[in-house]
Formats: structure tokens, sequence, C-alpha cells
């Protein structure tokens, strides 16, 4: 595999979490964005990490990068949204063949799901972590009236890590216009095909109180 460079986006502002900073709140005895960063350290195949942060917790993560530094780049300050945090991390990555973002919110991330996810993006150029949606998903319109209801089977969670070359990556991020929520859906638009692999049902994400608590007992569990 050529050389593999990451980007972890904890830049978020944690809206839903009271005020707490979540890649900060502990889980564990130590912070969520911790457990992701020693993934990302341990995984032989990544060769550098991007981690961009926001203002208010650069120092924070200095202290991380000194215990635990080795991939680690110095602080990358995010943007306003979650794909000018990308961008601001794809520009600190220069002659990495492949790329890999990841939600610093998604603390139970492995490195088999990293290297099943390059293996994945070997086909197309990208691939995305994703998992079957159980429920019943049904499509609203006015007063909270069905409009419809979408066949579950053709309907798949995304999460992350998403894996692409960089090539495609950087072109992407060069013609974004609109918002987006995750990175394949740029790709997506300039007519890229993105293949899905299987994700992890425990790769939560981390948005408010109770799913710190769940990611405790999904740890629990694994030990």
């Amino acid at each position: 595999m050529d050389k593999v460079g990451a980007i972890i986006v904890a830049a978020g502002q944690s809206r839903r979490m009271g005020g707490a900073d979540k890649v900060f709140a502990m889980l564990r005895g130590k912070p969520v964005l911790a457990w992701v960063i020693d993934v990302f350290q341990a995984c032989s195949t990544i060769d550098q990490i991007i981690v961009v942060v926001n203002r208010q917790n650069r120092s924070s993560y200095l202290q991380l990068k000194e215990q635990n530094g080795a991939k680690l780049s110095e602080p990358c300050i995010g943007g306003k949204r979650r794909q000018d945090s990308v961008a601001v991390g794809l520009a600190q990555l220069d002659g990495y063949e492949w790329i890999v973002i990841h939600d610093a919110v998604r603390p139970l991330i492995t490195a088999d799901l990293i290297e099943r996810g390059l293996e994945a993006a070997k086909e197309t150029g990208g691939a995305v972590a994703a998992i079957p949606v159980n429920d019943t998903i049904k499509m609203i319109g006015l007063n909270n009236m069905i409009k419809a209801t979408i066949p579950r089977d053709v309907l798949w969670a995304a999460q992350t890590p998403q894996i692409f070359k960089s090539d495609i990556i950087h072109e992407a991020y060069r013609q974004s216009e609109i918002k987006v929520t995750d990175d394949a859906t740029l790709v997506e638009r300039l007519g890229y095909r993105v293949k899905i692999f299987f994700g992890a049902y425990d790769n939560i994400k981390i948005t408010n109180q109770d799913d710190l608590y769940l990611a405790e007992a999904l740890i629990r569990r694994r030990e």
C-alpha cells in the first residue's frame, strides 16, 4: 500500500453536549479523542495523522500530542463547517496516495476497520464504512404527514472512516459548492463511484451524554 495520511476531525462545537467539548469528554479514564488517536497511532498502515481541532481545544490536543505524538501533526485549526475542517486537514497532506478521514467522535474505531476500508477503496478509489438501516424509514411532508415509506433494504447508514485516493478527494474539495455532512457526497457529485464496506454496529457517534454511557458499555464488552 502506498503512503496513507489520516485526518481526524475534532473541531465540532458540541452543541448537544450542554456546552461540554465531546472530543475531550472522559471515556473510561481518557478523552474520547485519545481513543481515536491510539488506534491510528497503532495502525501500521497509517503514516501521518492530521488532527483538526477548534481554537478552544488546541492546548488540550497539544497535551495529548506530547504523550503520544509519533505520527501526530501540529494542531490544525478547523473551520465553521465539518467540510471546512476537512479541507484544512487536506491542505496539510502532500505526497500521500490515500487519505483516511475519520470523525473524532467515533471512539470505537479499530485498525481492522481502517484496513478493510483501504482494501475496499482499491476497487473504485473511494470507500465508506456503513451499516444497514434496521428501522423502517418514513419520508414526511407538511405537518409531519407521511409521504412515502422507503424500502430499507436499499438504505445504509454512513459512518467514518471514509477513504479516498488523494487526487479524487482533493478534486472533490476544490469543487465543493454545497454544504454536505460527509465526504463521500462531494466525491459522488463528481461522478466517481464510491464503494460501501461493512462498518461496525459499535462504531457509534458520540453526540450526547447517553452516547458516552453506551460507548463505555461497549468498551467493557470488548474487554
